[in-house]
């Protein structure tokens, strides 16, 4: 199967990695590495597609899969209260070693966070109502770690160019912080389309990662929507699969 290797410095011990499309036994629309269950994608495939994922990255146990549901939820991962089904939360957060933390997207982005000292991980999935209602914020407040001492990676996620959102989207990020106003441009179609904007998910989550105190923030390079060779896209193709963002404590 074919992943990513996030390019950000993290401590010893402590591992993550980027699904893409490749690799998989789905057929279309979900070719070929989907790794969701609640797509409409055939059950047996996606099982395939996640013991490959297991396989290729050696991975210390099954990654726990979240019922994402746009919120700001924190599963807080332990071997000792491991759940019976999928947690419905947009985000987990462990100290333990061998709990392996996933998140999945098609545009939506994810962040992961590690400690510097590698005791502590977490991962979030984060659209704009995600960032909007405070998921980072809500995961990093289980760290007993300083921001500081806390780096993040943005993965991939729908770039600016390619997301339209409507006056309200912008006008509710502006009344958190009037900031996020830097985050919006008028749509190129803005004289069709009154009060659309191009939202940049990346900046509006570097904002409220940095007015958390966090200064080292990596990645928020890579587009889902443009690259439908490595991602899928929801809003590029509405039926479609997803991807994995995946940390762990060896």
């Amino acid at each position: 199967m074919s992943f990513m290797v996030p390019d950000w410095p993290l401590p010893p011990g402590v591992r993550a990695a980027q699904t893409t499309r490749s690799g998989g036994v789905s057929g279309a629309p979900y070719a070929s590495m989907n790794l969701a269950t609640h797509v409409g994608d055939d059950p047996a495939h996606v099982q395939t597609n996640r013991q490959r994922l297991h396989a290729a990255l050696a991975l210390p146990g099954e990654p726990l899969w979240l019922e994402q549901v746009h919120g700001i939820a924190v599963h807080l991962a332990a071997h000792e209260n491991m759940p019976t089904h999928a947690p419905r939360a947009d985000a987990a957060y462990t100290d333990q070693p061998g709990m392996v933390l996933a998140v999945l997207t098609a545009d939506c982005l994810p962040v992961l966070f590690a400690s510097r000292d590698g005791q502590e991980i977490a991962a979030a999935h984060a659209g704009w109502r995600g960032l909007l209602g405070g998921v980072l914020e809500a995961s990093l407040s289980h760290f007993r770690a300083l921001p500081a001492d806390i780096i993040a990676w943005l993965g991939p996620a729908i770039s600016q160019a390619a997301f339209e959102v409507g006056d309200e989207v912008r006008t509710a990020f502006m009344q958190h912080d009037l900031a996020a106003y830097s985050a919006f441009v008028p749509s190129p179609q803005s004289e069709h389309r009154a009060g659309h904007w191009q939202a940049d998910l990346y900046s509006l989550a570097r904002q409220r990662l940095a007015a958390c105190g966090l200064q080292n923030v990596y990645g928020g390079e890579l587009c889902s929507y443009s690259d439908s060779v490595n991602f899928y896209s929801y809003r590029r193709e509405p039926t479609t699969g997803r991807m994995a963002s995946l940390i762990w404590r060896a």
